[in-house]
C-alpha cells in the first residue's frame, strides 16, 4: 500500500488554472459569507465556547447518552442496530435490504456511509444505489470521491457538469445553465425516487432526549429518500449524539452559518419515527471512534460537526481541492482525522499545512486543529513513516540553525547562488519552487551585513 501523496495530486489541480481559480474563489466567498453571518451575532464566541463544552460533556458521558437515545428511539418505533466497524455496518445494511427484497435505493448524503465504502459494497451485491444529493450524484456519475464535506462537486466547473450530463444523461453539452442542469438531474432522479425500494441518509444530530435524528440539507433530497420508500435506514457515528433539544438549537444555529454562510439550511428535517406503513432503522457505528474518544492526545477531533468551515478557509485546500487528499475526510479536519484510521497511508497529510491557524480560528466547536497537526507529525516521525527528503531537509536546517555562525555562512552561500547560478538551472525542474515562482532579485548585501555596517557608523 502506498502513502497518499497530497502534494503530487494537488499539483495537478494547481496547474489547471481555470479550476483552481474558480475553486479558490467559491470557497473564499463561502468563508466571507460565514464571517458576515457570524458578525451579526454578538454572542458568537460564547456560542463557540458553549458548543465545545457541550461536545466535551457528551463525549465524557457518551455511553449514557447513546443508551438514552437507543431507549427513546425504540419507543418511537425505530429499529436500532450497533456496528463495531465498517464491515459490520455494511453487513447489517445488506441484511436489512435483503430482508425487504430491496433492489433500488436512493441515498442522501452520508460521510459515514462513504467512510464505510457502503455504496460500492452494496453494488457488488446487486443493489442499485443512486445518490440523491446533487453534488454527490455528480461525483457518482463521474466515478470520483466527493471533494468537500458540504459541497461534494465544488471543484467542477459548469462546463464539466454539462459535459458529464451529456455523456451520462443525454442532455445538451452546450447548455451549462445551472437551472437547466438542475432540471436534467431532477428529471433523472424522479424516476429513481418512484422506483426506490428503500431510502438512506446520514445523520447530522441524534437527540438523546427525544430518540429522534436531524438531517440538514439544502435540496430536500434527504426528505424524499426518508419519506417516499417503504423502508428508511439512517447511519450515524456514535459522536453524533447530543443531550437534548436545547443543545440542538445551539448547533442548528452554528452549522449552516459555518458551512455556507447562511442562517440555516433550506431543510432541517426531524425524524422521530417511521411514517405510517413504513419501517425505519438506524445503524449506530463505532469504527474506531471509541479509541479516538479515549485518546488523551486527539480526542477533541471527535467534537467535529462536519461543517467544512476549516476547508473553506484553508489556503492549501482551496488551491489543491479535496480530491488531492484521496480520503473520505479531506482538508484540515481530514489531515488530523485520517491518520487515526491508517497512520502509514495518510502519513503525508499532516505536512499539507502552512500553519496559518485559520482552521482553528473558524472551528465552531473549537477543535485545536493546528495543535493536532503537530501531534500527528510527531507520530509520523516516531513511527518512521516520514519521507527521507523531509529528514534530509530537517537535518540540514538543524545544522544551519545550530548557531549564528552557521546561519551567517548559509546566508552568504545562498546570496552567492542567487547571483551566480544560471537562471536555466535555478529555475529548472531541479527547483520545484520554480514551477510557480521566479527567484527573487538578489540584494547586494545580506541583512546581517547591512546591520553590521550601520552599527559601525553609529
Amino acid at each position: 500500500m502506498r502513502q497518499v501523496d497530497q502534494v503530487k495530486l494537488g499539483n495537478k489541480f494547481l496547474n489547471d488554472v481555470d479550476h483552481r481559480v474558480s475553486h479558490d474563489k467559491c470557497l473564499w466567498e463561502a468563508r466571507m459569507r460565514r464571517d458576515k453571518a457570524v458578525s451579526a451575532i454578538p454572542e458568537w464566541e460564547e456560542m463557540r465556547i458553549l458548543a465545545s463544552q457541550v461536545k466535551l460533556h457528551t463525549l465524557n458521558h457518551l455511553d449514557e447518552y447513546l443508551e438514552e437515545f437507543e431507549k427513546n428511539a425504540i419507543a418511537n418505533g425505530i429499529h436500532i442496530h450497533w456496528a463495531k466497524d465498517a464491515a459490520e455496518h455494511n453487513d447489517i445494511m445488506l441484511s436489512i435490504l435483503k430482508k425487504h427484497n430491496v433492489r433500488i435505493v436512493t441515498k442522501g448524503k452520508s460521510m459515514l456511509q462513504d467512510e464505510c465504502g457502503m455504496r460500492e459494497f452494496l453494488e457488488r451485491h446487486g443493489i442499485e444505489i443512486y445518490e440523491a444529493d446533487l453534488g454527490e450524484r455528480i461525483q457518482q456519475l463521474d466515478d470520483q470521491r466527493p471533494s468537500h464535506i458540504v459541497m461534494p462537486a465544488i471543484h467542477k466547473l459548469r462546463k464539466d457538469v454539462a459535459n458529464l450530463f451529456a455523456e451520462k444523461l443525454g442532455s445538451d453539452p452546450e447548455m451549462d445553465d445551472p437551472y437547466y442542469l438542475n432540471g436534467v438531474m431532477r428529471r433523472d432522479m424522479r424516476k429513481k425516487y418512484i422506483k426506490a425500494d428503500a431510502g438512506m441518509t446520514g445523520v447530522n444530530f441524534a437527540v438523546a432526549e427525544t430518540g429522534g435524528i436531524v438531517v440538514c440539507t439544502n435540496e430536500g433530497n434527504a426528505d424524499i429518500s426518508a419519506n417516499i420508500p417503504p423502508l428508511y435506514v439512517a447511519s450515524m457515528g456514535i459522536e453524533k449524539v447530543i443531550p437534548g433539544k436545547k443543545e440542538l438549537a445551539l448547533f442548528i444555529r452554528m452549522l449552516s452559518r459555518n458551512a455556507l454562510g447562511f442562517d440555516i439550511t433550506q431543510y432541517t428535517s426531524h425524524f422521530h419515527g417511521p411514517r405510517e406503513g413504513q419501517e425505519m432503522h438506524i445503524i449506530i457505528v463505532d469504527n474506531g471512534r471509541s479509541e479516538r474518544v479515549a485518546s488523551p492526545d486527539y480526542y477533541e477531533v471527535m467534537k467535529c460537526i462536519r461543517c467544512g468551515a476549516c476547508m473553506n478557509t484553508c489556503p492549501i485546500f482551496r488551491r489543491t481541492s479535496g480530491l488531492s487528499y484521496d480520503a473520505p475526510y479531506m482538508g484540515p479536519i481530514g489531515i488530523v482525522l485520517e491518520p487515526s484510521y491508517d497512520l502509514y497511508k495518510y502519513a503525508q497529510l499532516p505536512y499539507s499545512c502552512t500553519h496559518c491557524g485559520s482552521c482553528s480560528a473558524v472551528c465552531p466547536v473549537k477543535i485545536p486543529i493546528s495543535d493536532l497537526i503537530f501531534y500527528w507529525r510527531d507520530q509520523v516521525v516516531a513511527h518512521g513513516y516520514d519521507l527521507k527528503t523531509h529528514r534530509l531537509e530537517m537535518d540540514a536546517a538543524a545544522l544551519v540553525l545550530k548557531n549564528s555562525g552557521n546561519l551567517a555562512k548559509a546566508e552568504k552561500v545562498g546570496l552567492w547562488a542567487l547571483k551566480h547560478v544560471p537562471k536555466s538551472i535555478a529555475e529548472s525542474k531541479l527547483n520545484p519552487w520554480a514551477d510557480h515562482h521566479s527567484n527573487p532579485t538578489p540584494p547586494d548585501k545580506t541583512f546581517r551585513e547591512i546591520i553590521k555596517n550601520k552599527d559601525k557608523k553609529l
